[in-house]
């Protein structure tokens, strides 16, 4: 995980990933999206490649990458456990359904005794 973390703090990077996203581009077309060299692009798709976010094919002259999204899994599992409830946040969540539940019932319950009576 520490890797994938690593590979994305790089604003230059996640863009690359962006880009992605929308399918498989050659190296030069990534780098033809950016305002820095070449060879600081190619560094850029370097760590992608090793971190495994991307995968990389020699299609004849032209190197294409692709975005490969279920190394993202573990640090998105990861980040997850800051934004979901916790067990005592769910459990309050289903109480507060209940008791709406219930006073509900009760209500519907009271106006159909008003409505017999």
């Amino acid at each position: 995980m520490d890797d994938v973390a690593g590979a994305i703090a790089d604003g230059v990077r996640r863009e690359i990933l962006t880009a992605l996203r929308a399918g498989p581009l050659p190296a030069g077309e990534i780098a033809g999206r950016f305002a820095i060299s070449r060879p600081a692009v190619s560094r850029h798709l370097r760590v992608l490649r090793d971190s495994g976010l991307v995968r990389d094919e020699l299609v004849g002259r032209q190197r294409i990458y692709t975005l490969v999204p279920e190394r993202f899994a573990e640090i998105a599992d990861w980040i997850a456990r800051f934004t979901r409830p916790t067990g005592w946040e769910q459990r309050f969540d289903a109480l507060a359904t209940e008791v709406h539940r219930t006073r509900r019932d009760r209500s519907r319950g009271a106006d159909r005794q008003e409505n017999t009576a």
